[in-house]
C-alpha cells in the first residue's frame, strides 16, 4: 500500500488554515548555491503561500565564512517580526554546521537543528519535535499500530534523520535495530517498521523487509535523472507479486508531511512567543 504523503499533508494544512493568521514571518536561509537545497526551500515557500504565511527567502554566500554567516543568520532570526528561521542543509563542506545553526534561537528553531533545541529535545523538554520525528509519529498514528509491540529497523544514524528518530522511538517500541549502509541488512526481516534516510537510491528492495512491514523513506537521489528514494518500490508499483508492504513513495511520501510538520512547529513556536 502506498502511503500518500501529499494527502496527509493537505489534511494537516487544513488544520493549520483554521488557526488565526500570524503577522510573524518564517525565514528560509540558503547558504551557497546548491540547486537541490534551493528546490527544497521553494517547496516550503509554496506551502507557506497556501497557508498565507509570510515566507522570506534569504540567500547568503558561502564565501562569507563561519563568523560572518553566523552573524548574518543571527541578524535575520532576531528581526522583531521573525517567528521562525531555518537554515537549509547541507551546508558547503568548508563551513562549521553547528556553529552556523546555533545562531538560530531555540524559540525560533522550527527545524530543531541548533544545539539548544536539540539538547532540549534529547532531554524531553523541547516544545516541538524535529519534523522527521513528527512525520514518523503522524504516519504511525494513522496506521493505528501498537508501538510497544513493534520492532524497528533504521538504516543510518545521521544528524538529520536517524538520530532524532531513534531518540523519539526509544522507550516506545519493543526493539530498535540501527544499521549502517554497509552492514548486513538481514536484520530488517525482523522489523515491523523500516526507516530509511541514507540518500543512496534503491538501497533496500521489498524482498529485504518482512511482509506487512511499514517502510518510511526519507532518502532521495536520482537514477537516470528520475527522483527516487532509498527504497526500490518499482516491483510493487508494477503490481508484481502480492506484497502487503506499506511504504512512502519518493517523491510524494514523507517529504510533504515533513514540510507540513515544519509549519506546525512554526505555528506552535509563534504561539509560545506570545
Amino acid at each position: 500500500m502506498v502511503i500518500d504523503g501529499r494527502k496527509i499533508a493537505e489534511e494537516l494544512l487544513a488544520l493549520l488554515k483554521a488557526k488565526p493568521k500570524t503577522k510573524k514571518f518564517l525565514a528560509g536561509i540558503l547558504i551557497g548555491d546548491d540547486p537541490a537545497s534551493l528546490s527544497f526551500l521553494m517547496k516550503k515557500q509554496e506551502m507557506a503561500k497556501e497557508l498565507g504565511v509570510d515566507f522570506r527567502l534569504y540567500k547568503l554566500s558561502a564565501d562569507l565564512g563561519n563568523d560572518k554567516l553566523r552573524e548574518e543568520v543571527g541578524k535575520i532570526a532576531h528581526l522583531g517580526n521573525c517567528g521562525g528561521a531555518l537554515v537549509e542543509l547541507p551546508l558547503p563542506a568548508h563551513l562549521n554546521r553547528h556553529y552556523v545553526l546555533n545562531a538560530v534561537p531555540r524559540e525560533q528553531d522550527v527545524a530543531v537543528l541548533g544545539e539548544r533545541a536539540l539538547g532540549a529535545y534529547y532531554a524531553g523538554r523541547n516544545p516541538v519535535l524535529p519534523p522527521v520525528a513528527g512525520t514518523v509519529e503522524e504516519i504511525l498514528r494513522r496506521a493505528n499500530v501498537d508501538l510497544k509491540k513493534m520492532k524497528v529497523g533504521i538504516i543510518g544514524t545521521g544528524f538529520l534523520i536517524g538520530r532524532p528518530i531513534v531518540t523519539w522511538l526509544m522507550n516506545k517500541v519493543e526493539e530498535i535495530y540501527v544499521v549502517h549502509r554497509g552492514s548486513d541488512f538481514s536484520i530488517l526481516k525482523k522489523a515491523d517498521l523500516v526507516i530509511l534516510g541514507t540518500g543512496h537510491p534503491h538501497l533496500v528492495t521489498p524482498d529485504m523487509v518482512k511482509e506487512n512491514a511499514i517502510v518510511i523513506d526519507f532518502g532521495y537521489g536520482k537514477i537516470d535523472e528520475k527522483m527516487c528514494g532509498d527504497f526500490d518500490s518499482s516491483s510493487l508499483e508494477t503490481g508484481n507479486g502480492e506484497s502487503k508492504i506499506s511504504y512512502t513513495p519518493v517523491p510524494g511520501g514523507a517529504g510533504p508531511i515533513l514540510i507540513a510538520k515544519l509549519f506546525e512547529n512554526f505555528y506552535a513556536l509563534v504561539e509560545i512567543q506570545k
